[in-house]
Formats: structure tokens, C-alpha cells, sequence
């Protein structure tokens, strides 16, 4: 019985990253940039002028990885830096207008089908779903559970 109910939670898994992974081809091929490149682009748009602690805040990922991530829209120039004006020290991101056309185009959701299915599950199911993902993460090797702070799209 345990073996055979491990096997259907393994299948779910394998749907799982299989869609995932597969909304991550269609954006690579589609906008010419990663998954987690395109969530990034569309929180920049949606809160323009937010640093990059506040987006890696946003997207729960490491501030570095999001640098990294900022860093590589700017090169493709589909964000700009600006000098925020109330304080000068400080560094906002705009979307350029490339950025915009890339939006544009995207295939939706922007930010990923599954943060957009955890979003619209009832608060109990997703209290569930945690405790049981969190016994599962218990038991894989230490070593992996700095993944937490990136981008599906990059692990």
C-alpha cells in the first residue's frame, strides 16, 4: 500500500515539474529570456522604481540571485536604472520599451503556473500542502535546501 501510494504522489510530482517545465520552454522560445528573467521583468513593470531588495523580497528569492537576474535584463536592455528622484543614493529599475514588447508577448501566467495555482488554493489546502512538502524536504540532503531562494526556472 505505501509503495503504491508513493509511486501516484511521484507521478504528481512528475506532472508537476513537467508543466512547469514545459511553460518554461514556451517562454524561453516565445520572449528569448528565462522564466524566472520574464517574473522578474513583470514585477519590475507592475512596481516601477522598486530596488532590488524589495524585488528579491517580492519574488522570495536570494538578493544576490536577483542582482544576477537584474543585471542580465539591463544587458538585453529590457530595464533601465535610474537615480530615484526623492533620494539620489537609492536605484530604481524601469522596463524599457523593449521590456514592454517582451511583456507583451509572453505566454501567461507571467510569474508562472505555479505560483498562480498556490495562489487560488484555499488557505487550508495550502496549510496541508506545506506541512507535507516540508516533511518531504526533511528527508532530502541538506545540501539542497539552499534551492528555496531561486527561481524555479533555474534550479
Amino acid at each position: 500500500m505505501q509503495n503504491s501510494l508513493a509511486k501516484e504522489a511521484l507521478k504528481q510530482f512528475r506532472i508537476i515539474f513537467g508543466a512547469v517545465r514545459q511553460h518554461f520552454r514556451e517562454i524561453e522560445s516565445t520572449c528569448g529570456i528565462s522564466g524566472s528573467q520574464l517574473w522578474l521583468l513583470n514585477e519590475i513593470a507592475t512596481h516601477p522604481e522598486l530596488g532590488v531588495s524589495r524585488l528579491a523580497e517580492n519574488l522570495s528569492i536570494h538578493q544576490s540571485t536577483c542582482s544576477l537576474l537584474v543585471e542580465k535584463l539591463v544587458k538585453k536592455q529590457l530595464v533601465k536604472k535610474q537615480r530615484l528622484t526623492e533620494d539620489q543614493r537609492k536605484v530604481g529599475l524601469l522596463v524599457t520599451p523593449a521590456g514592454h514588447a517582451t511583456l507583451a508577448r509572453a505566454p501567461q501566467p507571467v510569474d508562472g503556473i505555479l505560483p498562480q495555482v498556490l495562489a487560488t488554493m484555499e488557505i487550508d489546502a495550502l496549510k496541508n500542502l506545506k506541512a507535507s512538502l516540508e516533511l518531504v524536504v526533511s528527508k532530502l540532503d541538506s545540501k539542497t535546501s539552499s534551492m528555496g531562494g531561486h527561481p524555479m526556472a533555474d534550479l
